[in-house]
């Protein structure tokens, strides 16, 4: 009797033990899943950051700017001094009693050239406005692809939006067709009826498909940007009725002139092309070399020191200082030019912006919802028989169209943002500090 209780409490610890085991074996595997799902979802902030680490078009600017960096470190390179030895045996042309035994000459001569501080301080006053330049053109990289980004993401939730559109277009007309089905079985309608339904599916279905090849086609895209950084089931944290908050127009005019980094590049390269000048100005002045030398022969040792000028007399640069000045002043005609065209840029984008701000507005303002309501009627009176199968596709096809425009609008305003935070180089850029 008590080997048999014990048996039975055995097997019940057993039972316990494994139900425990696969209570949290499943409990793990859950929590597994919801982990891996969660950190597979990335805002747009984060693929903008993946993007700016990852993408080599951003490598080889930075390159540069350290290329532009290492120019600085040459020209403030201070000239190396030249050595020259020369050694020779002398050969007597007069009798040895009156010369003496032959013997050798050696001379050594050292000239160290000096630098005229005005041309020395041009160059490299010069070589830092490269540096400048280079950085601002690694910052207008990184507006253009982080606005890409941004863009490429909302076009991804558009294809997306519209996919879910024709599922739903896809799943009515397959009720539809199988209610007209049930319907030409019995006799109630004419087969006619079915072949358009077979045909509206068909149509349906092909435009589902469509839409999905789109999504596909924008997540490459994205993974492309990215260098393939993203995981392949990747999803993003964001909604194309995401609020778009800018600072006015007037304060973006204002912004401009010192954020947008064509306009920083320009400039830069305007003060490199007017030191230019400057330091081909200083070319002109005479150079000097400071000149040693030794002397050694059989009989004497001379030390001398001197100086070497070299003088501008017949050639004063004249070809180089006016190539200096006219491209100081095509760099300056390009700065006006370029400075007017960015604010009609900004103005055009804030106009294209305010458009499609409009029609989100007058879309979720009640058309939706209109169309919805249409098609929720012509459903019901088509299951009563009160409508034919023809008002509801017309119906739906209303609805499609409005939901489409919808969908556009929010797309062509998200658009219209990153394209005024790309001119205006907003983007996340607390890791980018140079």
């Amino acid at each position: 009797m008590l080997a048999i209780q014990y048996n039975t409490t055995v097997i019940s610890m057993q039972k316990k033990f494994v139900g425990h085991f696969l209570g949290s074996f499943a409990a793990g595997l859950f929590f597994s899943g919801v982990v891996t799902a969660a950190s597979n979802l990335y805002t747009i902030e984060d693929i903008q950051r993946l993007g700016l680490q990852a993408n080599g078009l951003l490598q080889a600017a930075r390159t540069q700017v350290e290329i532009a960096k290492s120019e600085v470190v040459s020209a403030a390179a201070f000239p190396n001094p030249e050595v020259s030895f020369m050694a020779g045996p002398d050969s007597p042309r007069l009798p040895e009693i009156d010369t003496g035994p032959a013997s050798m000459q050696r001379q050594v001569t050292v000239s160290q050239p000096l630098e005229n501080p005005l041309l020395r301080n041009a160059r490299i006053d010069g070589a830092e406005a490269g540096v400048e330049a280079s950085r601002a053109s690694l910052d207008q990289a990184r507006a253009d692809l982080t606005a890409r980004l941004r863009v490429t993401v909302y076009e991804y939730l558009l294809r997306k939006g519209q996919a879910e559109i024709e599922s739903d277009i896809y799943d009515l007309m397959e009720a539809i067709r199988r209610r007209i089905s049930l319907s030409v079985e019995v006799g109630e309608v004419a087969r006619f009826e079915l072949i358009r339904a077979d045909t509206e599916v068909m149509t349906a279905a092909n435009r589902k498909q469509a839409t999905l090849l789109d999504v596909e086609r924008s997540r490459i895209a994205l993974l492309q940007l990215t260098a393939g950084t993203l995981p392949p089931t990747f999803d993003v944290v964001a909604r194309l009725g995401d609020p778009v908050d800018l600072p006015s127009l007037e304060e973006l005019r204002a912004e401009l002139p010192v954020s947008n980094p064509d306009i920083v590049r320009l400039e830069a390269e305007q003060a490199r092309a007017n030191l230019r000048i400057d330091q081909e100005k200083a070319a002109v002045l005479p150079s000097v070399n400071i000149l040693y030398s030794n002397y050694q022969d059989r009989q004497f040792t001379s030390n001398t020191a001197g100086l070497s000028v070299k003088i501008p007399l017949f050639y004063r640069r004249r070809g180089e200082i006016d190539a200096a000045v006219f491209d100081a002043a095509r760099l300056r005609e390009t700065l006006d030019y370029r400075r007017y065209e960015i604010v009609r840029l900004l103005e055009s984008a804030w106009q294209s912006m305010e458009i499609a701000r409009r029609r989100v507005e007058m879309f979720e303002g009640g058309i939706v919802r209109e169309a919805e309501a249409a098609l929720r009627v012509a459903e019901t009176a088509f299951r009563l028989g009160e409508r034919g199968f023809m008002e509801v596709l017309d119906t739906q096809r209303v609805l499609r169209n409005t939901r489409s425009e919808l969908l556009q609008a929010q797309f062509e305003l998200q658009a219209a943002a990153a394209e005024i935070d790309r001119l205006r180089a907003h983007y996340p850029q607390d890791q980018y500090i140079e």
